[in-house]
Parts: C-alpha cells; structure tokens; sequence
C-alpha cells in the first residue's frame, strides 16, 4: 500500500515538474518572439542603410508623400506627413497621430517663420508600440552637422541643415521652446536608443533657403 502511494506521489512530481519546464519553455520562447519583434526591424532599418551607402553614392531625389505638410530626410529616406498641432503632453493625442505620420508639437512655430519646429516620432518602445504606432525616425541617428532636412508647408519646400545632435533626458522640454530665436529653427526628436525609451535624440537645424 505504502508502495503505490510512493509510486503515484512520484508520478504526479514527475508530471508536474513536466508542467513547469513546459511552461519556462513559453515564457522563453514568448520572450524571444517579443526580442525579435522589437529589434529586427531596427536591425533591418540598419542593414538597409549600410546597404545603399555600400552600393550607391548617389543621392536619390524623394517625392514628398505631402507637400501641404510633410518631411523628407534624403539621407536616411524619411518621408512622412506632418500631422499638425499635436499635444505633446497628450499620450492618447500623440499616440493617434503618430499612426499616421510624425507629429508637429502644438504651441510650436511652422515653417518658414520665426522660431522653433518641433516634430517627434517614435522609434518604438517595444513590439506592440511598433506595431500601432508610426516608427519614421529609426535611422536619426545617422544624421550629422551639415545633412539637409526638407520640409513642406502649403505647397512650399524648405531646407534646412543640421547644427546640433545631442542625447537628453526625457523631461528637457526646453527643446519645445522658441524663446530668444530670430530665425527659423527645426527640432527634430525621438526616443533613445532605438526600441527603447530611456532617453531623446534631439537634432537641431537652421532654415537654408
């Protein structure tokens, strides 16, 4: 008697320790699945990148997807519609439009005038947040002092060229400010680095028409 009982409690360890190495083998799979789904695009982003400055050193002239409001990077073939005043405190606002396209900060200045463009995106916090929301700015990284952004607002293209890149904190909303301008200036910002939201990735450039 005392025998089967030890034989049956042994069967039920042995099926139950079954159970949790099944289990440890989702949850490890479930993790890698969300790795992957997180970073193969930026990895993709990146080897397409190496790819065209190994094969080609011609600079290649992009139609603008909006011409009433949008922003071409040749360098990094960026192209998107501008989705106008959006609040940037907002995350239900912001999250919307960043479907959509990249997005203007509200209070910010437009193009052409006086003061400061603010336009962010993601670069994707995770697999889901890729998925929903737009991820325009994978490659900002790459751009440095000298590369040209192009703009376009109510039919007009404007050109602007980099100054500054710099890593900073996510609450230096200073970067959102026109205070003390006397031209026209654009910020460009996202999250850093990319799949993550550690920090912002802000680059800064002056109108160059």
């Amino acid at each position: 008697m005392v025998f089967t009982r030890t034989r049956k409690e042994s069967r039920l360890r042995n099926k139950s320790n079954n159970y949790f190495i099944l289990l440890g083998v989702v949850l490890l799979s479930l993790g890698l699945l969300i790795f992957i789904l997180t970073f193969f695009p930026i990895i993709k982003e990146e080897a397409k990148y190496v790819l065209r400055n190994t094969n080609s050193t011609n600079s290649l002239q992009i139609k603008p997807i909006d011409t009433n409001f949008g922003i071409v990077i040749p360098k990094i073939l960026a192209n998107a519609k501008v989705i106008d005043n959006v609040d940037p405190y907002n995350s239900k606002d912001y999250q919307y439009a960043l479907t959509k396209g990249v997005a203007h900060a509200r209070g910010t200045a437009y193009p052409g005038n006086v003061g400061n463009i603010f336009i962010f995106a993601h670069s994707s916090a995770d697999w889901f947040t890729a998925n929903q929301y737009n991820s325009v700015f994978y490659l900002v990284s790459k751009l440095e002092k000298g590369d040209m952004v192009e703009l376009y607002f109510m039919g007009k293209k404007y050109n602007y060229k980099i100054f500054e890149k710099k890593i900073v904190n996510p609450n230096a909303v200073e970067y959102l400010s026109s205070n003390n301008l006397d031209m026209s200036i654009l910020t460009l910002m996202t999250c850093w680095p990319p799949g993550t939201n550690f920090k912002r990735l802000i680059i800064r450039a002056k109108i160059n028409n």
